[in-house]
């Protein structure tokens, strides 16, 4: 018997050390993410988008085409300045909002006079020299006609040696690490002619991102550096342009509420009210739609020329972003999509500007690469662990329903949120280490392990072998860490109350009190832990899972405090009826979100299913501050970063008994309904200017904004108060001098 044991210990050893080693080789490579594993990847997202294009809406944004019927029509490109200027003029009269070429004029015109009385030979007839200098030159007229629209000119980074340097036009502005340190600078660019880019509203560079051998251009940079300074992309400088602004704003690792990952990045860009995300490159992830399905967006140049056309396109031009770029073959712009279409790559430029717009984007977040790796590892591990417990044909089972939620899930990002996570990489490990185990087993055979099960049932029955096989840990004390979110409450002025109480009545106005604000918790998904005579503590995320348990814990608190104003209204607890002092009961609520180890505790013959730890005890004492804060609910940073979409005021660092440094709470007021209302959006404005002027130790600012901030929320007088105690220690002689008068 001990030897047939130890044959079959030995064999689950070997098949679990074979899968392991599969296991490892493939996290370990896609750790190293070569460059044929991000290749893959991509395509997998161009699927997605093939799976579900952009969807198409009418947008303020017009291409304006250098076509072949406009060649053929106006003449050989390039064209004369003068025909440019033409353009321009007639774009604006049409309404155009901004005008954006995705193209760089670098060299004089050769057509204008001064270059032609340059290339006339040394005896050319004097009469004809002088009749050229008499006309105007076509780079000057090109350039009046800039100066006069809102026109953007592009600039390209080339691979080339060239003398030229970026004209800097839009001012920027960052907060946390400076991109220019950490941006792949480039080191050649080509620029337009100083006298155009003098005159342009805007300069961009219109360079994408080719990110394989076919070229497919997935995303197209939103600024780029030289290494010292930050440039914006066509694309930027043509929202910036349009919205009349002057700058924009780059949020990069270290800034105020942005994760630091280890490695410095780019997070977002504020372009006047457009906020579009980024890769840590400063890059937009395109989400296409079919150029060819949609032709509208399309205006061919030579009708710009023929007065009768121009003047249809007024409603078709009229308030748009105005792109002017080339289909034409021979003018060799033509880039290709994850949609498999080649288009112009003026398209590009134009569908980066829609997609912003409409708030359209695909996105990479920084956690991607993170939990693509745990979901490699994790799939190969539930594997081999599952191995030995539920045999080859359950782990088939267990496998596909892994491989298919990866899958699933995956797409449904996708879909949902527009997320781009890659479901292949972990469902092909997950499906080597399945083969690598079984095909070892199939050596091994499976004879022997049904015997040595036969051979322990006759000593112990199969109900319990089977019971202990899936869960031996059920014969011992002990809970397992898990991110939780507790939640503390509280009866204000609880003693008052029950002096003035019969236990009899005292029973009662708990029981009235506590049944319904314990199914406020239950209705959210929470678990009640205990009642401490007046308190209440529950938990989220045990025992079954709640992925979003921070944000139902604060769906809870605010529906207890509901609770709360409807028995107060109703007179549910009779103070009114029977005369007595107290008219309405206050609570107060702390939450915090954390890791604890919850689980079975107490004495072998005796325990609870309970949570412990930290979290536990930080929770505790936020609910104790709420008193002294003014504030009903209060949350802390963790929990409020859990469940960013409801409406929170930060109350500041606040001290915790038992806590050596202070922890920054928040007051939860609303919901996300709440949040979206105007009086929020006012209210949340004024609190935010009042949080500056008391960082800038501006007092003055700080009452105005208070009493802006007062007058918005009348209800949250007892939260404004305790800013106003700040004020006064702040400035104490301004509040003696306004006490005196």
């Amino acid at each position: 018997m001990h030897r047939i044991i130890k044959t079959l210990v030995s064999r689950r050893l070997l098949v679990a050390a074979t899968a392991c080693l599969v296991l490892g080789c493939m996290t370990s490579l896609r750790l190293a993410d070569p460059q044929v594993l991000t290749s893959l990847r991509e395509l997998t997202f161009d699927y997605y988008q093939r799976l579900k294009p952009r969807p198409h809406e009418p947008a303020p944004v017009r291409i304006v085409d250098i076509d072949e019927a406009s060649i053929a029509e106006i003449g050989q490109w390039p064209w004369p300045r003068t025909r440019l200027a033409e353009m321009v003029r007639t774009l604006t009269d049409l309404g155009a909002a901004v005008i954006v070429f995705d193209m760089v004029f670098s060299e004089p015109d050769r057509t204008s006079p001064r270059q032609l009385t340059a290339a006339l030979p040394a005896d050319s007839d004097p009469a004809l020299r002088a009749a050229l200098a008499g006309l105007p030159d076509h780079d000057q007229a090109f350039a009046a006609a800039i100066a006069e629209a809102p026109v953007v000119l592009g600039f390209a980074v080339t691979p080339d040696e060239t003398d030229g340097s970026p004209l800097k036009l839009t001012g920027t502005s960052y907060a946390g690490e400076n991109p220019a340190d950490f941006l792949d600078p480039f080191n050649n660019m080509v620029p337009n002619l100083d006298l155009l880019r003098a005159k342009a509203s805007g300069i961009g560079s219109f360079s994408v991102s080719n990110d394989d051998k076919e070229g497919i251009v997935r995303r197209v940079p939103l600024i780029i550096s030289d290494g010292s300074e930050l440039y914006p992309s066509l694309v930027t400088e043509a929202l910036r342009v349009a919205q009349g602004e002057r700058g924009l704003v780059i949020r990069a690792t270290g800034a105020s509420g942005e994760a630091d990952t280890g490695e410095p990045a780019v997070n977002a860009l504020k372009i006047g009210a457009f906020r579009p995300p980024t890769t840590s490159a400063g890059e937009l992830w395109l989400y296409f739609n079919s150029d060819q399905k949609h032709p509208e967006r399309y205006v061919s140049a030579h009708h710009l020329f023929d007065p009768g056309k121009a003047a249809e396109l007024v409603p078709f031009l009229e308030g748009q972003i105005v792109f002017v770029g080339t289909s034409a073959v021979g003018l060799r712009d033509i880039r290709a999509t994850p949609l498999g279409e080649q288009v112009p790559g003026v398209s590009i430029h134009a569908q980066a500007v829609e997609q912003i717009i409409f708030g359209q984007f695909l996105s990479r977040p920084d956690w991607a690469d993170g939990a693509e790796v745990i979901a490699t590892f994790a799939a190969g591990a539930i594997l081999i662990l599952a191995l030995p417990a539920i045999g080859s044909i359950g782990t088939a089972v267990l496998g596909s329903l892994i491989i298919s939620g990866l899958i699933g899930g995956s797409v449904y990002l996708f879909l949902q949120d527009g997320l781009l996570i890659d479901p292949i990489y972990p469902s092909v490990t997950t499906i080597l280490v399945f083969a690598a185990s079984t095909a070892l087993l199939y050596f091994l055979t499976e004879r022997e392990k049904r015997f040595v099960r036969q051979a322990f049932s006759q000593y112990l029955s199969p109900d319990l072998v089977t019971q202990l096989e899936k869960a031996p840990e059920q014969l011992a004390l002990g809970g397992e860490i898990r991110p939780m979110t507790i939640l503390f409450m509280d009866i204000r002025g609880f003693t008052p109350i029950s002096e003035q109480l019969t236990p009899e009545e005292l029973v009662s106005f708990l029981n009235t009190l506590l049944s319904p604000l314990s199914d406020a918790i239950q209705a959210e998904g929470g678990t009640i832990d205990k009642y401490i005579g007046d308190s209440i503590m529950a938990f989220w995320n045990a025992p079954l899972s709640v992925p979003d348990h921070a944000e139902k814990a604060c769906r809870a608190g605010l529906a207890m405090l509901k609770v709360v104003d409807r028995l107060n209204g109703e007179d549910a607890f009779g103070f009114k009826a029977r005369g007595l002092k107290a008219q309405s009961v206050q609570i107060g609520i702390g939450l915090n979100s954390g890791e604890a180890c919850v689980g079975n505790m107490g004495s072998a013959r005796r325990f609870n299913y309970s949570v412990i730890g930290d979290a536990v005890n930080v929770a505790s004492r936020i609910e104790s501050s709420c008193k002294a804060v003014g504030a009903e609910l209060l949350v802390s940073q963790e929990t409020k970063d859990a469940a960013p979409g409801l409406a929170y005021l930060e109350a500041g660092e606040i001290p915790l008994k038992g806590k050596s440094e202070p922890i920054k709470l928040f007051a939860l007021v609303g919901d996300e309904t709440f949040r979206s209302t105007p009086r929020f959006k006012e209210l949340e404005a004024a609190h935010l200017h009042l949080l500056q002027a008391l960082s800038e130790n501006n007092t003055v600012l700080a009452r105005q904004t208070l009493e802006t901030a007062r007058s918005c929320a009348p209800d949250l007088a007892a939260f404004y108060n305790r800013f106003e105690a700040t004020i006064a220690v702040s400035d104490p002689a301004q509040d003696a001098s306004s006490a005196a008068q």
